[in-house]
């Protein structure tokens, strides 16, 4: 099964909505964002790799490209079972990798807005740390949308954001410019606050989700002059409970007041049909995670163009 049609059409204009594919795993229901989604296999036989995380299973190769397989059933339970060639491999396609997931069975594709997805409790999610990003309402059933970005980031955390970046930039001068930050994964979000502080950039808000942001930025589209001590940048993931990173870059690049404030997208999702959209909603730019000193040259460049170097 290809995803790519479906992905075209996903999140035409800044919707704020989400396909999630609903797979099982135990007869338990979870679910993964379409657009990271590159195709359904049926599993086949891994070769295993020695030294890997328990989580890998080993490597396959079914047509041009070598992939990783993630059993995600062990991942998740910590129990061990023989493979069934009845199960699937979900194939994604986020941060610039393809890995394979095995999953028990895929269930079908609901499209929702991201206002049906609520954050999960802290007591069901695993704390801080947990693995499940939200708990969508898919017609009558609550499905288990899991932080697929944090379930890598701890099997190979050489593959997330790295502070080495940073330090390879040498002292840097601080800065005070005011800069908005929606990212919903705790876990990444420190980790973002903590390179960008070492960067230099000292002022930085953060956000769990799009709508938490835009209930800030909003009232300070009435007073044009304070506009700039408040605010100088905007930084913004795509994948949010309650509403995403496209819809947030369409209301405040349709705002006549706001629509002066950079936006930068920092996604797992910044594919090329991702980048297309986000250029058409008025993202000045678009970055892939876990590049992150990248983010912070285009912070600097962006900065300088709007004369907000506050030292």
């Amino acid at each position: 099964m290809q995803t790519n049609e479906r992905g075209k059409i996903l999140l035409e204009s800044g919707t704020n909505e989400i396909e999630i594919m609903q797979f099982t795993i135990d007869d338990n229901l979870y679910g993964i964002n379409v657009a990271k989604v590159r195709e359904i296999m049926m599993s086949a036989p891994v070769k295993p790799m020695p030294h890997a995380h328990p989580a890998v299973e080993g490597i396959f190769k079914p047509r041009d490209i070598v992939l990783t397989v993630v059993d995600l059933p062990y991942y998740l339970t910590g129990k061990r079972s023989e493979p069934d060639p009845k199960q699937l491999f979900i194939v994604t396609n986020f941060n610039k990798m393809h890995i394979a997931f095995r999953v028990h069975t895929v269930v079908g594709i609901s499209r929702i807005s991201w206002t049906a997805i609520q954050k999960p409790d802290k007591t069901i999610s695993g704390g801080e740390e947990g693995v499940a990003t939200g708990i969508a309402q898919c017609d009558d059933q609550l499905v288990t949308v899991l932080d697929f970005e944090k379930i890598v980031a701890e099997i190979a955390p050489e593959t997330t954001i790295q502070m080495r970046e940073i330090e390879k930039m040498g002292n840097r001068v601080n800065r005070d410019c005011p800069i908005l930050i929606a990212e919903d994964s705790i876990l990444l979000s420190r980790m973002i606050q903590e390179a960008l502080n070492k960067a230099g950039y000292m002022n930085l808000t953060m956000f769990s989700n799009g709508q938490e942001l835009w209930d800030y930025i909003k009232p300070l589209a009435d007073d044009p002059q304070t506009l700039p001590k408040k605010v100088a940048m905007v930084i913004t993931d795509i994948e949010m409970p309650s509403m995403d990173g496209h819809r947030l870059t369409k209301l405040i690049k349709s705002n006549n007041v706001l629509k002066r404030v950079p936006v930068i997208i920092f996604s797992s999702l910044v594919t090329e049909e991702m980048r297309i959209k986000g250029k058409q909603l008025g993202a000045d730019e678009q970055l892939s995670k876990p590049e992150i000193g990248h983010l912070v040259d285009v912070m600097d460049e962006l900065l300088e163009r709007q004369g907000s170097n506050m030292n």
